[in-house]
């Protein structure tokens, strides 16, 4: 029974045409006519687009591409809506810092040829000038320092050099084994000493570095965003001021009104950034004291204790700051980082 319906079904009379002819057709002839409605119909998106079930017969499973071209239309649409939009907004961006630029320009020209007025705070200014001047000369104590430290550096290095060479020779000259000994020791403990003088020196120099080139300097960037602030505020004040002496149509009490709204936005930035760079400064002064305080005194106690001689002064004073020593040759590169 099975064969008679498959034989049925690949041998059965459809329409094979619009006009309601009908014939036979084998599996074979079912496949080309699939394949020219495909070739007819399927690649032609413009026209009409196949969905299964819809070979051979009437336009039921034929649907127009309208259907699907409009959503994608409509992605189109929003794509080049968004695209548009952000190039609006940056060749707004580019307008505006081109106008800033150039009012600051102009108010810059007019300070340093005489021609145009500024906003001077002479107690910040005099307290901003004392910092510069005090990083200045705390960076020269930072190279004065390192210097220190490189020299010092050879010399213990030498110092322990020459004691080895003493205990080398203390072994080999046994008349003069006694005398060899006491130099080799005595080299020894200097060299002792001079790594701990080290280890403070070093731990001064850190500790300043941080002070300089850290604290101060965020305090610096901070001043100079406050005198950028101070020059657009100066830029567009003069730009209000300018507008004001001028007549007073409609068109020019627009660019007035305009004129001072961006007054009034660079003002509240120039205000607080001053409020900003005067609590910096007030803070860093605080921070300033307390560190070199410590410090001078770390540098001042272990400098005197070394020259002395004093070695429990020298190392107390290690303790007392919380000075930690590096091991002997953690300096030195590992032998696999050498090769």
């Amino acid at each position: 029974m099975a064969d008679s319906i498959m034989s049925k079904a690949a041998t059965m009379e459809i329409p094979i045409n619009s006009n309601g002819d009908t014939g036979t057709l084998t599996e074979d002839d079912s496949l080309e006519q699939d394949l020219q409605q495909v070739m007819v119909s399927g690649p032609n998106l413009n026209e009409t687009s196949i969905v299964s079930g819809g070979y051979g017969g009437p336009a039921g499973g034929i649907i127009p591409t309208s259907s699907i071209k409009g959503p994608l239309n409509h992605n189109t649409n929003s794509t080049e809506e968004v695209s548009r939009g952000v190039a609006v907004e940056k060749l707004d961006s580019v307008k505006k810092w081109g106008i800033n630029t150039y009012k600051c320009t102009k108010q810059l020209f007019s300070e340093k040829f005489g021609r145009g007025s500024r906003t001077v705070d002479l107690e910040l200014e005099a307290q901003i000038d004392v910092l510069r001047d005090t990083k200045s000369k705390y960076e020269n104590v930072l190279r004065l320092a390192t210097a220190l430290i490189t020299h010092f550096q050879s010399m213990v290095q030498t110092q322990q050099a020459l004691g080895d060479t003493f205990t080398d020779l203390s072994q080999k000259s046994p008349e003069l084994q006694d005398e060899f000994g006491y130099n080799a020791e005595t080299q020894k403990l200097l060299c002792k000493n001079g790594e701990a003088l080290l280890g403070a020196i070093n731990f001064f120099v850190s500790s300043v570095n941080t002070l300089v080139n850290k604290t101060m300097e965020d305090t610096l960037m901070t001043i100079r965003l406050y005198e950028n602030a101070r020059l657009e505020f100066d830029a567009y004040r003069s730009d209000l001021e300018e507008l004001s002496l001028g007549p007073r149509d409609a068109a020019a009490m627009v660019r007035i009104e305009m004129a001072q709204q961006d007054y009034h936005i660079h003002r509240e930035k120039y205000e607080r950034l001053r409020s900003d760079v005067s609590i910096k400064l007030k803070f860093l002064e605080e921070n300033k004291v307390k560190v070199m305080h410590k410090q001078l005194l770390l540098f001042h106690n272990a400098i005197s204790a070394y020259f002395a001689g004093n070695q429990q002064q020298l190392e107390q004073t290690l303790i007392q700051f919380n000075v930690k020593l590096k091991p002997p040759g953690s300096d030195k590169p590992s032998w696999l980082e050498e090769q």
